[in-house]
């Protein structure tokens, strides 16, 4: 049974960063990603990339909104995902959920069986 545990989340100033981090307990999926929820509106997916793969030649999927600013990162020997998050941005403001993905491609990432409890991001003004 794989079990996820976000970590990272927190209040920072527009134009501030911060990583989130998931701790995998159990086999990771073959491929996880970064999913968050704002107040009132549907999860969005964030971010996808396949786990334990060589990167050097594929790009990660990322939301239009986050490209250029966010980077999603793996260490396969601690079975832990991370997303870096620069130039913060108020409308990032969401919980963030580590997840892992069914399916993905370069404009779309599909959410798999697994979702954490997510992390509260919040971006201030």
């Amino acid at each position: 049974q794989v079990q996820l545990m976000e970590s990272g989340g927190g209040l920072v100033e527009a134009g501030g960063s911060l990583r989130l981090s998931c701790t995998i307990s159990g086999l990771p999926p073959t491929a996880m990603g970064w999913f968050r929820q704002a107040p009132g509106r549907e999860r969005e997916e964030v971010s996808c990339d396949n786990w334990n793969v060589d990167k050097t030649y594929h790009s990660p999927y990322y939301t239009d909104s986050v490209k250029g600013r966010f980077t999603i990162s793996n260490d396969v020997a601690e079975n832990r995902l991370y997303l870096q998050m620069d130039s913060l941005k108020p409308e990032d403001t969401a919980v963030y959920y580590c997840a892992s993905v069914r399916a993905w491609g370069g404009s779309w990432c599909l959410v798999g069986n697994h979702l954490g409890q997510g992390t509260q991001v919040t971006v201030s003004s």
